[in-house]
């Protein structure tokens, strides 16, 4: 098995402009390698590039200049196996509405080459929970329904790695649970790598091991989820006072909140002040503490201030 089942050199995309327009650079020399077997983030406000990137990779879309390859292959000398390489769950429900989902599953493998007794329609049916409409026609399921069927779509050349472009937007909770349970079981069982973009961070934070992140076309940080989040060092240590006290703490490198609710918000920065300097100010304030917990920076502050940034 490869190491890297994605690897992006110099990848640029541009657009040509109008007559009184500039060039617009969709992607600006994108370099990034991603690990065979991993569940790997790629975030990105609007028009950052993701969707981009994305279709180049799927062979939608031409690149400008650049290099990638897909589980070894390089695209230009083996589009053929490039392609094969990688399965597209697309964020639009582009689906033929007479078709069936079995029939759309039997056509997606005819057009990857797949043979008729290699072919797996039922088997993806039922794990994407289509089994009972398995002879209905597109243009009849629900929403999260024709999600599921994309899914599957993606799945019918077995491909080696699965992209999920924003696969739970718009969707309900139980679709949500049964999304994710199949693509966890697809990465540790086949060991299938798996690309997601989402815009909802905690979401990336459970589910990603590594985490890209680009804006205007550029990467800005491609890190380990938990490196990420250890960079930011910010802290909120929440104190629930026994009483309300008659003054606040006060020490160098802790800004203190007083909420509506009488617990006092005290932020500090790990790197600068410890846990113990911050509740030396407490007990030099004369507060009896009740109750005491901490919270720490989510991929939500990062990403605001990765991409606040550049």
């Amino acid at each position: 098995m490869t190491q890297s089942a994605i690897e992006i050199t110099g990848l640029t995309k541009t657009y040509k402009g109008g007559r009184h327009e500039p060039v617009k650079h969709a992607l600006k020399g994108i370099d990034l390698d991603i690990p065979a077997g991993s569940i790997f983030g790629l975030l990105g406000p609007n028009g950052a590039g993701k969707s981009t990137m994305i279709n180049i990779m799927a062979g939608l879309v031409t690149k400008t200049s650049g290099n990638v390859r897909i589980w070894g292959f390089d695209q230009d000398t083996n589009p053929r196996q490039s392609r094969a390489a990688i399965g597209v769950m697309p964020q639009e429900l582009n689906l033929d509405p007479f078709f069936t989902p079995r029939g759309a599953l039997e056509v997606q493998a005819g057009l990857y080459g797949v043979p008729r007794a290699q072919r797996q329609s039922d088997e993806i049916l039922e794990m994407i929970g289509l089994s009972d409409k398995a002879e209905a026609y597109a243009r009849t399921l629900s929403g999260g329904m024709r999600r599921r069927l994309l899914l599957g779509k993606a799945l019918v050349h077995a491909p080696r790695v699965l992209v999920l472009d924003e696969p739970t937007a718009g969707v309900d909770i139980e679709l949500r649970q049964m999304l994710w349970t199949n693509i966890r079981k697809l990465n540790a069982e086949q060991g299938m790598t798996i690309i997601l973009t989402t815009h909802y961070l905690e979401e990336a934070e459970e589910m990603c091991d590594q985490i890209a992140i680009i804006n205007q076309g550029s990467l800005v940080v491609c890190d380990s989820t938990a490196n990420l989040l250890g960079k930011m060092d910010a802290k909120c240590m929440m104190i629930d006072p026994s009483e309300p006290p008659s003054s606040l703490p006060q020490a160098p490198g802790i800004e203190v909140e007083r909420r509506p609710d009488g617990t006092l918000a005290l932020s500090y920065h790990a790197r600068q002040t410890t846990a113990e300097d911050v509740l030396r100010a407490v007990r030099e304030a004369g507060i009896s503490i009740r109750d005491v917990k901490t919270e720490q920076a989510d991929l939500e502050d990062v990403f605001l201030n990765l991409t606040r940034s550049t």
